[in-house]
């Protein structure tokens, strides 16, 4: 069992550079399985590494442009990076959005910390509600955290998404209580954690965890409904990182063949067996009725967060047209028009997430939170819009993103050269750099980075339905009616 103070003894020394955040996770002892093998230090592993290059330029974007990704906090009284602040004002969104596309168009992949940073703004306002209503002293609790994690300069990682079993049942109706993420028991010096979380964003990468309940809960779900942090490297948890698609071919392929060798995302299974979390780092313990604004809230953040595809839509058409101009066809008037195509709906991504920040409202907390009927209409629209670009991008590449030699036969002495004879498109472009704009186009739409393009568009911050639900629910059908009959001139009363 560790005090606070132990807690946070590591990080004594702020992290300020890329260099010192990735020497961060060095020796860290965690328990993580990859392929069915234990990977001691996964800084240096191939697989992962990429992953950890991806948020270390959150770090480097903050040095190299700080107007852009660090903002100043009340809290500490000084800029820090734009990952730990908490918005005060709607342009802390706009801000933030800004610095989102940039990242993904630095990346073109999912660069990890957008959970984490939902997850702080989330926990302000509701802890000062909990606190308002209960007496409770969550929210100095959870400033105090958050004071440290500023000052220190670190990665927080956010933990919502639950196994959940059957779909159909509640948390303490479920065959195996573990399957949602509880509270197994309590003593003096904090409670203890059991369960896992799912598709966890960057979790190996992080330093700590913001672990949250993931649905509506009833007063028998008491344990299940828990706020808290809890450092990666916990004793009692274990991590098992994802498969994605083509994501060992940084090792058996090379680098040309992987499409993106320097940057990736990862996902983890993060089981907690027994877990301590001392009181201090307790932001909600059993007030249940809060669970599902935790999750209105935290989704109304993270859904205007997808803004980041857009800066891997930004790649994706630059990708495209490279591949037309390498092929000749760069003037062709249906590629042109499939260019601009992409374009419409890469921008109508962007200007509904940025209109949901600018339109953004204040909570009791003093965090301001995007507008949710704006939220959920940008995130709608990224689960469908990245399926066609990344459509039309292999349109214009062509059928070579699917069939095309690997580099080890490019390197080969023998069929190398029939390689750069048969490949060759236009003149003046040289074969290696038609094959890897191709390897790109092919990473990013069906490769290791169609993962933070395509299928977490897909179903993170809620599947498609999700959205649905929550527009149907914010869309005023009676208001509207009312506004018609009084134009058309109907009686409200009879019509």
């Amino acid at each position: 069992m560790r005090d606070t103070e132990e807690l946070w003894r590591d990080f004594a020394r702020p992290i300020r550079t890329a260099e010192d955040y990735i020497g961060s996770l060095r020796g860290r002892h965690m328990n993580i399985f990859f392929m069915g093998e234990h990977v001691s230090e996964p800084v240096d592993h191939p697989v992962i590494r990429p992953s950890i290059n991806a948020m270390a330029e959150t770090y480097r974007i903050a040095s190299e442009q700080p107007e852009l990704a660090t903002a100043h906090s009340d809290i500490v009284g000084s800029a820090v990076n734009r990952f730990l602040h908490v918005p005060i004002k709607p342009g802390d969104l706009v801000g933030k959005h800004e610095m989102q596309r940039e990242l993904g168009r630095r990346t073109g992949t999912c660069f990890q910390r957008c959970v984490g940073l939902d997850a702080i703004s989330t926990c302000h306002s509701i802890t000062f509600d909990i606190d308002a209503n209960t007496g409770t002293d969550y929210h100095h609790r959870f400033l105090s955290f958050l004071r440290r994690a500023q000052t220190a300069n670190v990665v927080i990682g956010g933990a919502m998404t639950d196994p959940k079993g059957d779909r159909s049942k509640p948390p303490h109706r479920q065959s195996d209580p573990d399957l949602f993420l509880r509270v197994v028991r309590r003593d003096d010096d904090g409670i203890y954690l059991s369960g896992a979380k799912m598709h966890q964003t960057g979790a190996v990468n992080s330093h700590w965890l913001i672990f949250m309940p993931t649905m509506r809960m009833t007063d028998a779900d008491g344990d299940w409904s828990v706020v808290g942090a809890v450092r990666v490297d916990a004793p009692g948890l274990t991590y098992i990182v994802g498969r994605q698609t083509n994501d060992t071919r940084i090792v058996d392929g090379g680098r040309m063949d992987a499409g993106n060798a320097q940057f990736a995302g990862q996902e983890a299974l993060i089981v907690f067996d027994d877990v301590f979390v001392p009181h201090q780092h307790v932001f909600m313990d059993g007030e249940w009725e809060y669970a599902s604004t935790i999750v209105e809230r935290f989704t109304t953040y993270h859904r205007s967060s997808y803004v980041c595809k857009t800066g891997l839509g930004d790649v994706l058409i630059g990708a495209a047209a490279t591949a037309a101009d390498h092929n000749g066809v760069s003037n062709a008037s249906h590629i042109k028009d499939k260019l601009v195509e992409m374009t419409h709906l890469n921008e109508t991504i962007y200007s509904s997430c940025m209109a949901g920040a600018h339109q953004a409202k204040p909570m009791a907390s003093g965090a301001y939170v995007n507008d949710e009927m704006l939220s959920n209409v940008a995130k709608h629209n990224v689960t469908r819009f990245p399926y066609e670009i990344a459509r039309l991008a292999q349109d214009i590449a062509g059928g070579l993103i699917v069939t095309m030699p690997s580099e080890k036969d490019l390197q080969n002495n023998e069929v190398g050269p029939l390689i750069r004879k048969f490949l060759q498109g236009r003149d003046g472009i040289e074969v290696i750099d038609r094959m890897r704009i191709l390897r790109l186009i092919e990473n990013m739409t069906i490769g290791r980075n169609a993962v933070g393009y395509l299928t977490e568009s897909l179903h993170g911050a809620g599947s498609p339905q999700a959205q649905r639900v929550q527009i149907a629910r914010a869309m005023k059908v009676e208001e509207k009616k009312s506004l018609a009959k009084k134009l058309a001139g109907v009686n409200e009363r009879t019509g």
